[in-house]
């Protein structure tokens, strides 16, 4: 049984004054894949480093299995380590690559070869153990990278955006075999990405960080239909959740729509006097008929489904939101088409924190406000 534990966990660099990683308190199942997911600059690649022990933490504590690991060198933490460059030798072969770890361990030669081996049966490398890296595609040199790991047989894997180097084809199939490899192992695995899509269709778990501070880990159900905040409901999902600042008044309006709302939502909204977002995604966002007018901006079309994107006027503001509706959509950019909300709307409240998650619905409107022809540079 190998859990991992993050223990207020802390890494700030010489210069700085604010963590990359501030007090990370996150526990991993035997055998889970978790992601660590945020932007840039967000800390995920650095508590990956800390796990590793690549990074010395500042403060708190990391367990592998029962066994702190803080003060442990990375080659006695029982762990293997994919990066995203692959990083492999040159001048060796695929079998030579994936089995110089054990041969530094000092592993016989013929249990290094047998492990090889079978490793590379499970990797589909089988034909190329004889070939340089320079002789593989972007794919195979992944897997290669991953052989070198998964041979080892280590208490835990590492993989710092192994797939980033790969084209948008073979990221998705290279994903699906990463999953079907991670489950067949059994391993316990944390995974670091910047794409949230990838986060999104690989782990068990998802660890949302933001500027050092976890956000919210759950599953990716949860995080996608309750994110606790602003920030996670904004950079999970793709296209983003429209988020719209209806301000103090209430009802709620959007445009010059009532929004009303289910009547959880209501009860929720009663204790709350200051000013609201709300949220709700493409999906649940029909352009067509609806009591508010608004104007095309660009159509979208991937076939199985098509993003309408497009301006509403609200609050003397040019508002861009984004439809997902399903083809045939005959519309085009500068047509005018009615809105309606049609499915789950989240409240938040002035600092972030979501107020409840409901459903809504747009009543008529008593003032309706014109869509102009002005055009804004920003993106929704």
């Amino acid at each position: 049984m190998t859990e991992v534990r993050y223990e207020e966990a802390t890494r700030t660099y010489e210069g700085t004054d604010t963590a990359a990683v501030d007090r990370l308190t996150l526990d991993i199942a035997d055998g889970e894949l978790l992601v660590l997911v945020g932007p840039s600059g967000s800390g995920k690649s650095t508590a990956l480093r800390m796990l590793a022990g690549l990074e010395p933490l500042d403060a708190g504590t990391i367990y592998i299995g029962d066994r702190d690991v803080s003060n442990v060198r990375p080659r006695d933490r029982d762990i293997a380590m994919v990066f995203q460059n692959y990083a492999l030798y040159p001048q060796l072969s695929v079998a030579e690559n994936m089995g110089f770890a054990l041969k530094q361990q000092g592993v016989p030669k013929e249990e290094r070869r047998a492990r090889v081996r079978e490793t590379a049966r499970i990797l589909d490398l089988e034909p190329y153990l004889d070939r340089k890296p320079r002789h593989l595609s972007g794919g195979q040199r992944q897997r290669v990278a991953m052989g070198r790991a998964i041979v080892r047989q280590p208490a835990v894997y590492l993989m710092d955006e192994p797939l980033s180097n790969l084209d948008a084809k073979l990221r998705v199939q290279t994903r699906t075999e990463v999953v079907e490899l991670q489950a067949r192992l059994g391993v316990t695995t944390v995974y670091v990405t910047h794409d949230q899509v990838e986060a999104m269709t690989m782990g068990h778990r998802v660890a949302v960080l933001k500027d050092g501070v976890l956000q919210q880990c759950d599953t990716p159900q949860t995080l996608y239909h309750e994110p606790i905040n602003l920030f996670v409901a904004g950079f999970i999902g793709s296209p983003a959740m429209n988020l719209v600042d209806v301000g103090e008044e209430r009802p709620l309006r959007l445009g010059g729509a009532t929004i009303a709302l289910a009547p959880d939502g209501e009860a929720a909204l009663a204790g709350e006097a200051g000013p609201v977002t709300i949220g709700f995604r493409p999906e649940a966002l029909q352009a067509g008929d609806g009591p508010l007018r608004a104007q095309i901006r660009s159509v979208e079309d991937l076939g199985p489904e098509v993003f309408v994107h497009v301006y509403l006027e609200h609050q003397a503001k040019t508002l861009p939101l984004v439809s997902k509706m399903f083809p045939p959509f005959d519309a085009q950019p500068g047509d005018t088409v009615g809105l309606q909300i049609t499915g789950a709307t989240h409240l938040f409240a002035a600092d972030g924190s979501r107020i409840a998650s409901t459903t809504a619905t747009l009543g008529g409107t008593s003032a309706p406000e014109s869509v102009t022809a002005e055009r804004s540079t920003s993106t929704p």
